[in-house]
């Protein structure tokens, strides 16, 4: 019954630590959840993350007999409101046992909170933006996630529509072995970008590990400007690129980045990361005090076999030409190559926007396949 649960919030390190500790426990028996670091989660209650420069929000566990059942966070972003101008309100870091009650008490907890604050919708789960974690699994339950993309149970959809929640937007994640992608691709990338490479109209080159923080500023800049236009984007700032920069540094290879250029300028980019999740799973969220050493030996000599492809865009006054399709082409040509190199033999995509026909499109084209659906879901306020 409703009444018997208790949605208060965080109050002290303990509570949050059962907060952090609760999918540990929810979803450990689940063969395809791959445990996150605990320290992740920690920046968010913490409000150490760069977020809260420009947001805020409010984090509950919702409790009964004494137990924690669930949690959810809910956030005011000023940078969405200020980019889309939509009273909306987000809610995440959703996680609960099987129990309608306990997600709708969950749900109305934070739309309660956001409501109060003038809020006139309620968009998630964002953990806690657009740039974070999104979306609640709905296909492609049968199979591990790659790094830095949820796992959810299947119940977790139905839970959330029976509490009033409604899709606002799907994203795909899509899959293809590094055999499928070479048939399919690397000979038609030759035959198309051969004239204009030899012309100099168009080049690669991969990121320069000299000068990571700014190569890095430099992709994110040209993911802002490609990727302005989409559904929900929100722009990188100056901190979560400083953040991004010391996330990546010590585990993204100098060919996991790779740029195309026009007449020798960098207009398109793309990011590909090895899947860390093969080399954490056993971890249980954990990378001290002896997993970190585990995790360097194994990035070095145990080299994961998967990775994903986190970024690509070209940018936008590219996006309407012929020579957009070419750059598309020839960046992935070449992450196809890399892979080959470093023993990769599937590739991910994600997320996709379930209606950017032209990167769900060019991924098909070359092999890949519908692999992942995550939702986003909305509720007026």
């Amino acid at each position: 019954m409703t009444e018997q649960i208790e949605v208060r919030p965080l109050s002290g390190r303990r509570e949050r630590a059962r907060f952090i500790d609760l999918p540990y426990r929810l979803h450990r028996s689940d063969p395809n959840w791959i445990a996150p670091l605990r320290q992740d989660t920690r920046l968010l209650v913490d409000r150490r993350h760069p977020f809260f420069e420009h947001g805020e929000a409010c984090f509950w566990l919702a409790w009964r007999d004494g137990e924690p059942v669930g949690r959810i966070s809910a956030q005011i972003n000023r940078l969405h409101l200020e980019t889309h101008r939509d009273d909306t309100g987000h809610f995440g870091l959703l996680e609960a046992i099987d129990d309608q009650a306990v997600f709708t008490a969950l749900v109305d907890t934070a739309a309660d909170w956001l409501r109060h604050r003038g809020m006139r919708h309620m968009v998630g789960p964002y953990s806690l933006s657009m740039n974070d974690d999104i979306g609640v699994l709905v296909t492609g339950f049968d199979t591990p996630p790659v790094v830095g993309m949820p796992h959810a149970p299947p119940y977790y959809g139905e839970r959330l529509a029976g509490a009033g929640l409604v899709k606002i937007k799907d994203v795909h994640a899509l899959r293809a072995t590094l055999s499928e992608l070479e048939t399919r691709h690397l000979d038609q990338v030759d035959r198309v970008t051969a004239e204009l490479r030899a012309q100099g109209r168009i080049g690669l080159r991969f990121l320069d590990p000299k000068r990571f923080g700014e190569e890095m500023k430099l992709a994110l800049d040209i993911y802002n400007d490609a990727w302005r236009d989409n559904w929900g984007f929100l722009p990188v700032t100056e901190s979560e690129v400083k953040r991004i920069k010391e996330q990546l540094a010590p585990v993204l290879p100098p060919k996991g980045v790779i740029f195309a250029l026009a007449d020798g300028e960098p207009v398109a980019v793309l990011v590909a990361l090895p899947n860390l999740n093969e080399l954490i799973a056993d971890f249980d969220g954990r990378l001290l005090p002896f997993n970190w050493a585990r995790f360097l030996w194994r990035a070095r000599f145990a080299k994961p076999k998967s990775a994903r492809v986190i970024l690509m865009g070209v940018r936008k006054r590219f996006r309407r030409t012929a020579l957009s399709p070419v750059l598309a082409a020839l960046i992935l040509g070449e992450l196809l190559k890399v892979g080959r190199e470093a023993g990769v033999e599937m590739v991910e995509f994600s997320w996709i926007l379930e209606d950017n026909r032209p990167s769900l499109e060019g991924c098909l084209a070359i092999g890949a396949r519908f692999a992942k659906r995550y939702r986003i879901y909305t509720k007026d306020l």
